[in-house]
């Protein structure tokens, strides 16, 4: 019966993991000096060696020959550990045992003594799959075991793992394999089983298996059916990467701007069954091969793809700026993001594909990598320019607005701003005759300088909320709806903050700021100022009468 190469191939010694060194020499040697932990917890992505090193440890604490702390492979023990038949090293699939009742099997079963090995070990694969009460239940015996018992956890989603559990084990990250170790150890296998392997075949394989070990050998396992020799073509026919031109066609539709070639494209895929959350994914991932051309320049070994792609990626990235290409990666991974819940996944795929196709480079302008900000500041210039098309507060000279006579409200739409005079003894000097003013405009954002007023003065901004506020230069002129409005601005503070939100809503530091109510003078305030109140009280006190103020 013929047994898969990953099967076949599996490590049974620490000396035979590979791209591991820091997991595997500290095992090692704990169990070499007798100081082996009660629990541990091994994470890292599929295909790294978890459950294998799982396994080689549990064999190393029972060998009754270690060597160097590695198990012989000679033993009793060890020999019926790799025939699966040791009934003293349990291994459970939390995938299918995720309740709180297969835990507490396993905790009735661990009080008793192991039949043969020193050690009962118990391995718990994909633990992160158990419920919350099942690693309720798990606690205790973990944080107190017998002494003959010993926990290894593994897991892909140590996030998933809750703290409780990870502060009870020793915790060790498997990195993923390095591609020049799964190259050398693909090349040793080849050699062992006869296998006519090229070397460019086994780089392309340890590239496309990302980092994983059991899936490059399981990749081999395919090129071996599809042809006796393994060269680079054979790999590409097998992994299903061979003829996929489409991607790059589309790539350089987008390049170009040609929406109707790019969905021509589409539509064939379609008729012939191409599913289109898998054609996203393909296309995220020669946008990845894109990005890294811009980013870092003359590292091919950092590309997912075959030599010749390469080479059309290459004419592809030349079209493109980084800026659109991050773009235009972002576009598809909302696409990614929303077909699954897409009424139609081709509509929603064909609106990425003219979206990516849409971008146009300005001749001269390379836009940044990040044009989110950008996009919003267009947004808002462009709405402004319409709300003056549609009828925006119009201009008149500086000189006519000194003859204009005081309103009672801020003018409408139609009408000119004409905000009142200074006062004279807060008249600023006289500009000079070349040097026109700058005529008053509604303030965009004064709702906004407002609620900024809140959160430094709420008491004095309550006052504001029905103002309306116009703007030239350095002065700020507001309309309040009450003289009692109008009088909280003779306050230096009150003024004081109202600048300072100004300034930090607006950019702009006023030096002036004159105010009046709906139907009164305009003065400017100011400790110089004086409210009705007070000229009552003066007249009171001239005239003899006895004044208490409170």
């Amino acid at each position: 019966m013929y047994t898969a190469l990953y099967r076949k191939w599996r490590p049974m010694t620490f000396d035979d993991v590979v791209s591991q060194p820091h997991v595997t020499k500290t095992l090692a040697r704990q169990v070499a000096e007798g100081k082996t932990a009660h629990a541990y917890l091994f994470t890292g992505s599929r295909g790294t060696g978890k459950t294998t090193c799982a396994r080689i440890l549990a064999k190393a604490i029972n060998c009754l020959n270690p060597r160097d702390g590695k198990p012989c492979l000679e033993c009793e023990i060890c020999r019926a550990a790799d025939a699966g038949t040791l009934s003293d090293i349990v291994e459970i699939d939390a995938a299918t045992n995720t309740g709180v009742d297969d835990v507490r099997e396993l905790r009735e079963a661990a009080v008793y003594t192991p039949e043969l090995c020193r050690y009962k070990v118990y391995i718990i694969d994909e633990v992160h799959m158990i419920s919350e009460q099942a690693f309720n239940a798990l606690l205790k015996i973990m944080e107190e075991p017998p002494e003959h018992v010993k926990f290894i956890l593994a897991t892909t989603e140590i996030h998933k793992i809750p703290a409780t559990v990870i502060s009870r084990c020793q915790r060790f990250d498997f990195r993923r394999i390095r591609e020049e170790d799964i190259v050398d150890r693909l090349m040793y296998i080849a050699s062992e089983e006869k296998i006519d392997l090229e070397a460019d075949a086994a780089a392309l394989i340890a590239r496309l298996s990302d980092g994983a070990m059991r899936d490059a050998l399981s990749l081999l396992d395919q090129c071996i059916a599809f042809s006796e020799h393994v060269d680079a073509k054979t790999v590409s026919n097998a992994a299903g990467i061979a003829g996929r031109e489409y991607l790059f066609d589309i790539l350089d539709n987008a390049a170009d701007g040609d929406a109707p070639s790019a969905i021509t494209t589409v539509d064939g895929l379609y008729s012939a069954s191409k599913d289109m959350a898998r054609l996203c994914d393909e296309l995220i991932m020669q946008l990845r091969n894109l990005m890294l051309i811009k980013t870092v320049p003359g590292r091919p070994e950092l590309l997912s793809c075959l030599a010749w792609e390469a080479e059309r990626l290459e004419k592809i990235a030349a079209k493109l700026s980084l800026g659109e290409i991050l773009k235009k990666l972002e576009i598809l991974q909302d696409c990614a993001e929303a077909l699954p819940r897409a009424v139609s996944k081709r509509t929603e795929f064909e609106m990425a594909v003219v979206k990516l196709c849409s971008q146009r480079r300005v001749e001269g302008f390379d836009p940044p990598a990040d044009v989110s900000a950008l996009e919003r500041r267009i947004a808002r210039l462009e709405a402004e320019i319409a709300d003056l098309r549609s009828g925006g507060a119009s201009v008149r000279p500086a000189e006519n607005i000194r003859k204009a006579q005081p309103k009672a409200e801020i003018p409408g739409p139609e009408e000119i701003p004409e905000p009142a005079p200074l006062p004279e003894q807060a008249a600023p000097p006289p500009s000079r005759p070349d040097t026109p003013k700058p005529a008053p405009e509604r303030c965009r954002r004064w709702e906004e300088v407002v609620e900024r007023l809140t959160s430094e003065n709420p008491g004095f901004a309550g006052s504001l909320r029905d103002s309306e506020a116009m703007c030239a230069g350095s002065t700020l002129y507001i309309t309040v709806s009450n003289s009692f409005a109008k009088s909280l601005l003779k306050s230096p503070e009150n003024a004081e903050s109202l600048k300072r939100a100004a300034l930090e809503v607006l950019g702009v530091e006023y030096k002036n700021i004159l105010a009046r109510a709906a139907s009164g003078e305009p003065s400017e305030p100011g400790p110089e100022s004086r409210s009705p109140i007070d000229e009552l009280i003066e007249r009171a006190k001239s005239a003899g009468v006895q004044v208490v103020e409170e």
